[in-house]
């Protein structure tokens, strides 16, 4: 192992990927009394790209750069559909959730294998550095080919329908822990299903066709800014864009209304995917008239001056552009000073005050492990100086954690859920600097109630695993989730042989020590192995 001089964490090198999928069944259409009959395939149908990803929380940033999606028909058909054009995705801020991706015509036809080219993939975690400090540990090398099951064809037929992409995360990454003596038994196997999703024109859930708090850019308005052409984060690999609208029903939250929408805006917005592939707005919130926005989870408040370590999983704006022309939050997580920020909660819910806590998010209460939006100025990336935040959002997440008791509490259910030792609340909470501000990390109380969507199969009942999306506070040192949607959960993934070690990557590793009681970035290194 090589150790190179202090630098920033660069971006991964390109690697090329053909990953062969198998399509899911879809459900035939039967016609007349008991006889059925399969319409003739001929025509195109326009054909939405939806992603999503099932994953733990053993990973905190999975990115890809997905260059072509190929299908192969019965008849013996092939379509390459993204063209030629790379559309890049983060997919952990989406675990369980839905996301656009493309729109493609694409011929009528039985579709039995698909197949996808990624132009680059990289997967991160978070851990404690043997000795001290906070490491990221990031590896871009695919280790071998991906494992896929092969099920049922999909037909693809009608004028318009809708295939989401899913990506199997805790599939495609196993590593014993985040840091390990030697770095061995590392894998990278992007691991992918695809399967139709039935969408709602009134969805209620990830599982027919509702985005929900999609962070986005207005790139440009039309007509009286019932039209938005949106730029949405894709992690390390960049940006790509979305068709947006609005119409007399959307709720519109800090600001008047479509008229006062304008280019330049950073939104946090849910909607219904329609059948051209555009989102129709079923609320738009404008976070600020910053010119940067970060959203990820918070790695550390300072205990003695307001500052906070994010860990930038997305980004929007003049962020994107770091010196040597390097992402500016892949350049280095940026340390952010609070002490004029505006603390808000995202508008997404509506049941805060039925809650049976009061939900406060601020500048005493933050702790490592919320996931946040924040929006600032300038951006300075030197040791003791410290990027301004204007406004602080509070941001739902998904955690993965076993449910161990559950109790009624008031119109809730009370669901009391323990996490791995690998979760980022109790790995972020034992560090030093920072004031304990958790009981105990590694319990989440979360709370259930009439308008939750449970798309878990299994019961949830004690001794269950269930991802678990909405917010989290921390009320007094107990974390407390006001929960929206319910997934079945994803098990610990097992270390790997040793025959599928890692066989090259990058690890970058934060240090962070005290100098006269604040916290600080000492160095960042980048280890070749």
């Amino acid at each position: 192992m090589k150790t190179g001089s202090s630098s920033a964490r660069l971006a991964p090198l390109p690697v090329s990927l053909l990953i062969t999928l198998g399509l899911l069944p879809v459900i035939a259409i039967t016609t007349g009394c008991g006889s059925s009959s399969t319409p003739p395939l001929r025509g195109n149908t326009s054909v939405t790209v939806l992603i999503s990803s099932t994953a733990n929380d053993q990973v905190t940033d999975f990115a890809a750069q997905l260059q072509t999606l190929t299908l192969t028909g019965r008849s013996g058909r092939t379509v390459t559909t993204l063209l030629s054009s790379q559309q890049p995705a983060e997919f952990m801020h989406i675990n369980g959730g839905i996301e656009p991706l493309t729109t493609v015509s694409v011929p009528q036809d039985i579709y039995t294998l698909a197949s996808i080219k990624l132009n680059g993939a990289e997967f991160e975690c978070i851990g404690q550095v043997p000795g001290g400090g906070l490491g990221i540990a990031d590896y871009s090398t695919i280790n071998q080919g991906p494992t896929v099951n092969l099920p049922s064809p999909i037909t693809v037929k009608g004028s318009s329908m809708a295939l989401l992409l899913n990506l199997e995360v805790s599939q495609s990454v196993v590593f014993p822990t985040c840091w390990s003596p030697g770095f061995q038994g590392f894998s990278l196997t992007p691991t992918f299903t695809l399967a139709p999703i039935v969408s709602s024109s009134s969805p209620t859930n990830s599982g027919n066709g509702k985005v929900s708090g999609l962070n986005a850019l207005i790139a440009s308005v039309g007509t009286a800014g019932s039209v938005l052409t949106l730029t949405i984060a894709g992690g390390v690999y960049g940006t790509r864009t979305l068709s947006a609208s609005s119409n007399g029903t959307t709720v519109f939250q800090g600001v008047s209304g479509a008229s006062a929408l304008s280019p330049g805006m950073f939104l946090d917005m849910d909607g219904a995917i329609q059948p051209d592939g555009s989102l129709l707005a079923t609320r738009i919130a404008v976070e600020d008239s910053s010119i940067n926005d970060s959203t990820g989870p918070v790695m550390s408040v300072d205990n003695v001056v307001p500052n906070l370590l994010l860990y930038g999983r997305n980004e929007l704006g003049s962020l994107l552009t770091g010196p040597n022309g390097q992402s500016g939050i892949y350049w280095d997580s940026p340390t952010f000073d609070f002490s004029q920020a505006m603390f808000k909660i995202s508008g997404q819910f509506t049941n805060l005050e039925n809650l049976p806590f009061v939900p406060i998010f601020n500048a005493s209460n933050v702790v490592a492990g919320e996931n946040v939006d924040v929006t600032s100025g300038n951006f300075s990336l030197r040791g003791g100086v410290y990027t301004r935040a204007h406004t602080i959002t509070l941001l739902p997440q998904t955690i993965d954690g076993t449910v161990v008791a559950s109790q009624p509490s008031g119109n809730f259910v009370d669901y009391t859920v323990s996490l791995a030792s690998y979760d980022l609340f109790p790995t972020l909470a034992v560090q030093p600097g920072q004031t304990t501000r958790l009981r105990d990390p590694s319990q989440v109380e979360v709370y259930v109630d009439s308008n939750t969507q449970l798309l878990n199969a299994q019961s949830l009942a004690a001794g269950g695993a269930f991802r678990f999306y909405g917010l989290l506070f921390n009320d007094n040192g107990t974390l407390r989730m006001d929960c929206a949607q319910v997934n079945d959960g994803v098990s610990f993934t097992s270390a790997p042989s040793p025959s599928t070690g890692l066989q090259s990557g990058r690890i970058s590793t934060i240090r962070r020590v005290g100098i006269d009681g604040l916290p600080e970035i000492l160095t960042t290194w980048t280890h070749s192995l």
